[in-house]
């Protein structure tokens, strides 16, 4: 074979593999469901991973016992496994830098009956300079687990805590 025929094959696999990336790419946006997408005018800025416990606490609700979100309570981890922050009550995130993000819950889709909601959160408030700064939307996606006892809660238990682990990827947008 000629050395542009090397070329030629070389170039035809470098745009091979970059259609491959921009397809699973696109797929990836895909399954994400519509009311979960973040603003258009909004770019990825940070992407974590989160493994921790979803805090639940019994209490009496207007026809029966159930158990109630307390808090999150999760450890917050960057594409390497490198510690980047947490993940607690608000709901909120504080990323090492000590940027802080607090959150309100804009919409939710419930994929695995056995994980609590993927979730697309507005951020009503922020602290601190750094990654998260500037940070107006968050989704959470990916979740395994979390999700509240079926059982388990009555007035025997009233004000008692279960703590159930659960992990979770959180996508962090600022505007573009």
């Amino acid at each position: 074979m000629s050395k542009h025929s090397h070329r030629f094959v070389r170039s035809m696999l470098v745009v091979a593999s970059l259609a491959v990336c921009a397809s699973a790419r696109a797929q990836n946006a895909q399954s994400v469901p519509q009311q979960l997408q973040p603003p258009a005018n909004e770019q990825l800025v940070a992407q974590v991973h989160a493994k921790g416990d979803q805090i639940y606490t019994c209490k009496e609700g207007t026809t029966a016992f159930a158990w109630t979100l307390k808090a999150p309570d999760a450890q917050l981890f960057d594409k390497e496994g490198k510690a980047f922050g947490k993940h607690f009550a608000g709901p909120s995130w504080q990323a090492a830098d000590g940027s802080t993000v607090k959150g309100k819950a804009a919409a939710n889709a419930s994929l695995d009956p056995d994980s609590i909601p993927w979730l697309l959160v507005t951020v009503v408030e922020r602290s601190g300079e750094g990654v998260l700064s500037k940070v107006t939307s968050i989704q959470r996606l990916n979740t395994k687990g979390g999700k509240a006892p079926a059982t388990g809660c009555d007035s025997s238990q009233a004000g008692q805590e279960v703590r159930v682990p659960y992990e979770a990827d959180y996508l962090f947008f600022a505007p573009k």
